[in-house]
């Protein structure tokens, strides 16, 4: 089952460049949430830090009941198992079969015999629909099946954690489809705690029980998938809408002088589509019963959009 991960005033630059200032969150345990965000605004780096890779200025992170951020480096190893991360291009070995790269983590990290890394090698492969593809080499598949290939390999050690970095950049709406699927099923069977960073809007609509939307250097919001859907916070909407009018620019930030002048031009937001059903697993079980939306937002003390959650 996965746990919990508890974000506290982080606050982390690189030299005199901020990264991110103050964030706060809460990834609650079981559950798909997502992290959107314009380019360059740190979500990569995010997920470094949950993992104890990049150390911040200051603020805690708190997994599985230990703050990372104030761990031994033997400490954070333990800890460190509780993850499994899926890189932007699976991150595979180019010179190692599918089979190797997915038994490598528990070669590396167990003493398990050969026969029982077999059989959970097998397993994960057959988990994300790559049996038959043993042999080949990440340079004879495509690129989605080298997701999925990275995907297994995450997973062999069981995590109770998985972050999945843009997971479907590069990949076309149909692969990008299947994958979102798989994501769904992989969490309704293994219980982890999942958090995706992604710039695909349609999934962050589809997939995830949490939204987050992270801009100029802090999070504008997060909380569950219809607070964020049917948000009228002016970066939110925007970002949902992909539209120039808002306060998003091209670099960073629009200064009020600009997003005065579009409104004096007679630029107006659209608005919000209708919130779409949320993805189901494939076996046609229901997804578990998550927060109600009013609950969560009285307990962060967050005023819910008028005539949402009906």
């Amino acid at each position: 089952m996965g746990v919990e991960v508890r974000v506290e005033d982080l606050t982390l630059s690189f030299g005199d460049k901020p990264v991110w200032s103050k964030v706060s969150l809460t990834l609650p345990a079981g559950e798909i949430s997502a992290l959107l965000g314009p380019s360059g605004t740190g979500k990569s780096v995010f997920l470094k830090a949950l993992v104890g890779l990049l150390r911040p200025d200051s603020g805690s992170i708190w997994v599985d009941g230990r703050d990372i951020t104030r761990l031994r480096e033997r400490e954070l190893y333990e800890v460190r198992r509780l993850f499994g991360v899926l890189f932007q291009d699976g991150a595979l070995f180019g010179s190692l079969s599918v089979y190797d790269n997915v038994a490598f983590p528990l070669r590396e990290h167990t003493k398990m015999s050969e026969q029982r890394i077999r059989e959970i090698v097998r397993e994960k492969l057959e988990l994300v629909g790559l049996t038959g593809s043993e042999d080949k080499l990440p340079a004879q598949i495509s690129g989605g099946m080298r997701k999925r290939a990275g995907l297994a390999r995450a997973l062999v050690l069981d995590p109770q954690i998985m972050l999945f970095d843009e997971p479907d950049s590069g990949l076309d709406p149909v692969r990008t489809a299947y994958l979102s699927q798989l994501i769904v099923d992989l969490n309704q069977k293994t219980g982890a705690t999942f958090l995706i960073v992604t710039h695909d809007v349609n999934t962050a609509r589809t997939v995830p029980d949490n939204i987050g939307l992270i801009y100029h250097g802090h999070l504008a919001m997060f909380g569950p998938r219809e607070l964020l859907l049917s948000s009228q916070e002016p970066a939110v909407r925007q970002f949902l809408n992909a539209q120039r009018v808002g306060p998003i620019g091209m670099a960073e930030e629009k200064d009020a002088d600009e997003q005065a002048a579009e409104f004096a031009n007679g630029a107006t937001p659209t608005p919000l589509p209708p919130i779409p059903l949320q993805l189901a697993p494939s076996d046609g079980q229901s997804r578990p019963a998550q927060r109600p939306p009013g609950e969560w937002c009285q307990r962060n003390r967050v005023e819910p959009p008028v005539g949402s959650f009906r």
